[in-house]
């Protein structure tokens, strides 16, 4: 049996010699990544975690800035509310005064258009009521000398007229 050809070609084996395995290659490059790459990567990853921790602050500044800016807003907008609730308020009642004003001046119009009509009404009454007394005492004395011309006589005038004018001198 030769065991040295069945390790080479069944599998796994150990080969010892040093210049063929590149075993002093792997451990000058081992060695020089244990010394020399925990300061390059110690510095690159400190680089990092230094801006890391830099943009965490700016982050903290800016949302302690936000959340004041964001207090002074509500306090801002309570106020603007309260300014929009008086001016609602003021603005009701200024509606109220000038509908009521409206109301009172429409009732004063109201009450002097038939006062004017009540006044227009009585004039036009006493012009026909007047009338109505002229055109009746026309014919009242129209009938009264159409009775009189007939039914007394000339001595019976006389005495009348001579009475008128008497009845008229003692006014």
């Amino acid at each position: 049996m030769n065991y040295p050809l069945l390790l080479a070609t069944e599998g796994f084996g150990l080969n010892l010699n040093l210049f063929e395995t590149n075993i002093l290659n792997l451990a000058v490059v081992v060695f020089g990544l244990y010394k020399f790459l925990p300061n390059f990567l110690g510095s690159m990853l400190e680089k990092r975690r230094t801006s890391i921790l830099q943009e965490l602050k700016d982050a903290e500044n800016r949302l302690e800035e936000a959340s004041i800016a964001l207090k002074k807003a509500k306090l801002d907008l309570a106020s603007a509310e309260k300014k929009a609730d008086k001016i609602r308020s003021d603005c009701k009642s200024r509606a109220e005064a000038i509908r009521l004003e409206s109301e009172k001046r429409t009732v004063e119009e109201m009450a002097r258009i038939k006062q004017g009509a009540a006044s227009d009404l009585n004039l036009e009454a006493a012009r026909v009521s007047a009338q109505l007394r002229r055109e009746a005492a026309k014919l009242a004395i129209e009938r009264a000398l159409s009775n009189l011309s007939g039914s007394f006589d000339e001595k019976a005038q006389d005495k009348f007229f001579r009475q008128s004018i008497k009845n008229i001198g003692d006014v």
